[in-house]
């Protein structure tokens, strides 16, 4: 191995590690341990405590007699561990048991360091874990026969492991020579069992010799459990001793076992932390931790085997972090890797360290650290004059916001709706809060305020007499608040502002249940209340979002006075409130309705409050990013002119920024910055978090690609978000399809409109609906006609082509029947691939042309499978077009036009006559000719639709001429589209009896999915016993399995599904033969039947093979 400079071979703790070590004496040094002066007066009074079970204790009426004789002798002053121990024992017991055993032994620990020394508490733990409290008899302890008698045999290890055995222990590795050599001398008399051996051991693992002992011979402790394993494991100080037991289980691999194991084993622990880093029943945050240990570990072998894992989860991370601390190290093996991407990063990172040991570094190294510099080459900084001002001077960091005290809100009042009163006073309470028999009210009343908060005085304010209840209600503390939401409506309406406090008390704890009784109240305290839920959200948003939705700008003098006071706990909530108001009602109307309550001192605060931005005034602020977040590495942020790029200070800043919740200053960044260099800054960051394991509290790594990203983003992202579901990431994957919302470009939306379409998981499916229809109603659109308009034009021109310039050398992009896309030369010659750039190129515009073809290929590689499938299915749905839409987004679109081509399409109606149907082709030039080949003309009137050979009137013989002739590919079966025709029997039946029976292979049956059939909801035991697919709102044909398909585990019903029942019905569900069903499948007209018995049909013929 190279040299390394001073450092890069010296195991070093890290800090927040080391707050959880467990100290040894020459190891690093672990968390300040405190020993409570005032412990020996909390020991008198838990022996006081026990109600005389330590002066049974010492009367020896049970027992061990040599134990209450130590503790005699100990409490006469002679200093007795065993006694000490005995004590302990028996007030453990006295006082509670296994609930107190950390308080009593934390306590008589300190008091014995505190009374007798350090040497002395040692051994009386060791008594202590050594002996148990006994009784005999029950009543009061004082005249019990109370006593303490030794463990019959060695305990399990895992009961030992106290903190008060690790405060020892630490104590005892910061003590100085003369006080350890005494408690050492003093412990090696207590070596007398196994279990006495392991804990003494602990106590001062420096002892090797003992702790080598007991490796000899580990006994069976218990037997060795997790908790027994951890506490050897945190005793060990050689790698050889980690062979102690076969088959090694440790449990938790916490922080303080790494940095323990660490501290004691060094970088020898390598092998066995890669062992059980592979273990299968690791979580991932246990694996997390050991990678992290071993980034820890000074060594090429260490930081190498992180390096052979980077395709693991964690390993990434673990992998940085370590060449944080081994910067040279990482040089060398990130070059020998050929890791170039974190070899740029981390030279990026340490570009004065690079320059510094270059020379000095093996020539192959060096070689691969210069290649990777110079192609990473960075842009100089730019000045901060050059910076955008929300990065130059980020406004969170210095926030400004007026203050104006002296604000009194105004009294409080009650703004009922028509009929909202008389409405609550008449709810029906009795189904909530049963009606006493025969009440006495003045005995109930005086029973609650005596203290009884049971169910009587609520039955009291529901149905008591007013003269009763009045004065009660400003003290009603609300206890019960089951159905709150129910029995405190009435209350409200019949006793009004008095009702107020026991509405505000019962809602508090429960805001999000129980705020619905405030919702008529126009009082400081419930809109302050609300505030809290805008700005704490979950299940509060939704109540304060109506109250102030409804109160409107009558809220404003309420949350004045809060929003401009000085201490933030009073404005946070109160000026998010208003802002949710102003974006309702606008910044005028906020400043009158502030201006006629308060005054214009108070007016023009609010106008200056409202007009700053929530960073300006400090009510957006960045949150706390995790240890993952590494600014170096991440590629730069470069200004529009791509000459200058953001200085560190500046990207933390925009780190900051994308952390916010709202997209404050974004566009100032974008107007400063080069889009594609925030897109890849974006991305770097994003993918960061998933190499971190995708931390919960970090979310915003993700959100923040709606606002950083761009199309190559959407391309990166969106096979994440599919296959997200299926790795337990559906939160997730919902949050990414807000992303390709946010990011909202033509190419966002297509990918957003091809997940609703098909993905594999149907709750993201569904997700991804509902956002595309709320698109769609947005512009007044069916989803199908938005799915229209979301195909983008990639760069293609009006001719649905692309010139590919190379300067000396051009190349046209054309696409096949599938809309793959293929390249051509001058010559008009197909080649099998667009070729590299070579010498003789422009240097600018061959690469970008070649790039410019790369991301066409990937683009319409998703967009040409859905727009086949959506016009397959708009052709077995017969949807129409209008003439106009026809032409613009099928005929004149530069990519779906290639498809149309290739299509045979009907025009329905027009020039007066409802029953024409007439069938034509679009022509290479974007005409219309008939099946004569002549021209065309679209009727204005009409409607356009896709030819299906079942519909009757068309020339199918005749078209499938003309095609051949013109040697047209069909991109589906159309022309050549079975038809499947319902006998006249089936067509008067609810049931399709010549498919009941088939046995058909399971994956025959689930491969109806992708067909547009919708698997069953699950029965009991998760079975789902039909598949059905829609034919018109209220109708389905549904095939009843038998023995259904097994949710989570579709083969584990059998290899085969039988077709119980193939009907008609008016919602999916399980027939009933005895009440078969009313309708008929008459109903369906050609086409849809068709398309169903072809679906059927391929379920019979795989029965019969």
């Amino acid at each position: 191995m190279e040299d390394q400079p001073p450092g890069e071979d010296v195991l070093t703790i890290p800090d927040v590690w080391r707050r959880a070590l467990h100290a040894r004496r020459g190891g690093a040094p672990g968390p300040k341990i405190k020993v409570d002066p005032a412990a020996p007066r909390a020991v008198r009074s838990l022996v006081e405590e026990t109600g005389g079970a330590v002066e049974a204790l010492l009367e020896g009426g049970a027992g061990d007699a040599a134990l209450a004789e130590a503790a005699r002798r100990h409490l006469d002053g002679a200093e007795d561990p065993a006694g000490a121990g005995a004590i302990a024992a028996v007030t453990v017991m006295g006082v509670g048991g296994q609930a107190r055993k950390e308080e009593v032994h934390r306590a008589f620990t300190d008091a014995w360091i505190a009374e007798h020394g350090l040497a002395f508490a040692a051994c009386a733990l060791v008594e202590l874990i050594r002996t148990r409290a006994v009784r005999e008899g029950d009543g009061p302890w004082r005249g019990s026969r109370v006593g303490a008698v030794r463990r019959e045999r060695d305990a399990d290890l895992g009961t030992m492991l106290t903190d008060d055995l690790r405060r020892v222990r630490g104590l005892l590795a910061a003590a100085d020579d003369d006080e350890h050599a005494r408690a050492v001398d003093r412990l090696a008399a207590y070596r007398s069992t196994r279990a006495a051996r392991w804990i003494v051991s602990y106590m001062v693992p420096d002892r090797q010799d003992w702790v080598e002992e007991c490796c000899a011979d580990p006994g069976d402790l218990g037997p060795w459990s997790g908790s027994s394993q951890r506490l050897a494991l945190l005793t060990f100080g050689k790698a050889s001793q980690l062979a102690t037991t076969p088959g090694f289980y440790w449990g938790d691999p916490s922080r303080a076992l790494l940095a323990t194991m660490l501290d004691g084993i060094g970088p020898d622990v390598l092998p066995f932390l890669l062992q059980e880093a592979a273990t299968a029943n690791l979580d991932s945050a246990d694996r997390r931790r050991i990678f992290e240990a071993i980034a820890v570990l000074p060594t090429d072998e260490a930081f190498q085997a992180l390096l052979d894992r980077l395709d693991r989860k964690h390993a990434r991370v673990a992998v940085i972090e370590a060449a944080r601390r081994f910067p040279v190290r990482a040089l060398r093996l990130l070059a020998r890797a050929g890791a170039d991407d974190l070899l740029a990063g981390h030279a990026a990172a340490h570009a004065e360290l690079v320059a510094a040991v270059l020379p000095g570094l093996p020539d192959d190294v060096a070689a691969a650290v210069e290649r990777v510099t110079a192609a990473s080459a960075r842009v100089p900084d730019a000045a901060p004059d050059e910076l955008p001002a929300v990065l130059a001077a980020p406004p969170w960091r210095d926030p400004r916001r007026p203050v104006l005290t002296g604000l009194t809100p105004p009294a409080p009042r009650l703004a009922w709706r028509d009929g909202e009163r008389r409405e609550w006073l008449e709810t029906d309470l009795e189904r909530h809060v049963g009606r006493p028999a025969d009440p006495d009210w003045e005995a109930i009343a005086e029973g609650y305020t005596a203290g009884d908060h049971k169910i009587a005085p609520l039955q009291l304010m529901c149905y008591g007499p007013e003269d009763v209840v009045r004065p009660l209600l400003p003290g009603y503390e609300g206890l019960i608040r089951r159905f709150a939401h129910v029995w405190m409506r009435p209350l409200a309406a019949r006793y009004e502002l008095d009702a107020l406090p026991a509405a505000l008390r019962t809602a508090r704890p429960n805001p999000e249940t129980c705020a619905d009784p405030l919702m008529p109240y126009l009082d400081a305290d419930v809109a302050l209340l609300m505030a809290e839920g805008l700005v704490k959200r979950g299940n509060r948003l939704r109540p304060a979002r109506r109250w102030f939705d409804r109160h409107g700008l009558a809220a404003v003098p309420l949350l004045v006075p809060a929003a401009l006071a000085a201490k933030a706990k009073d404005w946070r909530g109160a000026e998010t409130a208003l802002r949710h108001v102003l974006a309702a009602h606008g910044l005028p109307a906020v400043v009158d309705a502030a201006r006629a309550a308060h005054g214009d001192e108070a007016a023009d605060a609010v106008e200056e409050l409202l007009s700053l931005a929530p960073t300006e005034t400090g009510l957006a602020q960045p949150v706390k990013t995790g240890t993952w977040v590494d600014p170096a590495p991440l590629p730069q942020v470069l200004l529009r002119g791509r000459d200058r790029a953001l200085p560190p200070d500046a990207v933390r800043a925009l780190i900051e920024l994308l952390t916010l919740d709202a997209p404050h200053g974004m566009d100032e960044l974008a107007a400063a910055c080069e889009p594609g260099s925030v897109a890849e800054f974006g991305w770097a960051l994003f993918q960061q978090w998933l190499d971190a394991g995708k931390p919960s509290r970090d979310g915003w790594a993700l959100r923040q690609l709606g606002r950083t990203g761009d199309d190559g983003t959407v391309r990166r992202l969106t096979p994440i978000i599919r296959a997200w579901p299926g790795e337990g990431g559906h939160k997730n994957a919902v949050t990414g399809l807000g992303v390709l919302g946010e990011i909202g470009t033509d190419v966002a939306l297509m990918h957003l409109h091809g997940i609703a379409q098909k993905v594999k998981f149907k709750g993201l499916q569904v997700e991804a609906q509902a956002r595309i229809r709320q698109v769609a109603d947005r512009l007044g659109l069916t989803t199908e006609e938005l799915g229209d308009r979301l195909v983008p034009g990639f760069g293609l021109d009006a001719d649905g082509g692309m010139v590919l310039d190379y300067g000396p050398r051009r190349f046209t992009v054309g696409f096949d029947e599938q809309l793959k896309p293929f390249v051509t030369d001058e010559d008009g010659k197909r080649r099998k691939a667009l070729p590299k750039p070579g010498a003789k190129d422009d240097p600018e515009l061959a690469p970008a042309a070649y790039k410019a073809f790369t991301d066409l290929k990937k683009d319409v590689r998703t967009a040409a499978a859905d727009q086949i499938r959506r016009l397959e299915r708009a052709m077995v749905t017969q949807r129409r077009w209008a003439p106009d839409d026809f032409s613009a987004f099928i005929v004149r679109h530069p990519l779906v036009r290639h498809i149309a081509r290739r299509l045979l399409w009907v025009a329905y109606g027009g020039e007066g006559d409802a029953t024409a149907a007439t069938a034509f082709r679009v022509a290479e030039d974007g005409t219309f000719a008939d099946a004569e080949d002549d021209a065309f003309d679209l009727p204005a009137s009409a409607q356009v639709g896709l030819m299906h050979p079942a519909r009757p009137g068309t020339d199918v013989e005749a078209w499938a001429e003309v095609f051949a002739d013109y040697e047209i590919l069909q991109p589906f079966p159309q022309l050549g589209r079975p038809v499947h025709v319902l006998t006249e029997a089936e067509r008067e039946s609810g049931r399709l009896e010549r498919f009941e029976g088939l046995k058909v292979p399971f994956g025959k049956v689930l491969g109806l999915v992708k067909l547009g059939w919708e698997r069953g909801e699950p029965q009991d035991a998760g079975g789902e016993r039909w598949i059905s697919r829609r034919v018109a709102g209220d109708r389905y044909v549904v095939i009843d399995l038998d023995p259904g398909i097994s949710v989570g585990a579709v083969d584990a019903t059998g290899d085969h599904q039988v077709l119980d029942y193939v009907w008609f019905a008016t919602e999916p569900g399980d027939f009933w033969p005895s009440k078969g069903t009313p309708l008929t499948f008459g109903e369906l007209d050609a086409v849809t039947a068709s398309e169903i018995l072809a679906d059927l049909t391929t379920l019979a013929e795989a029965a019969q093979a």
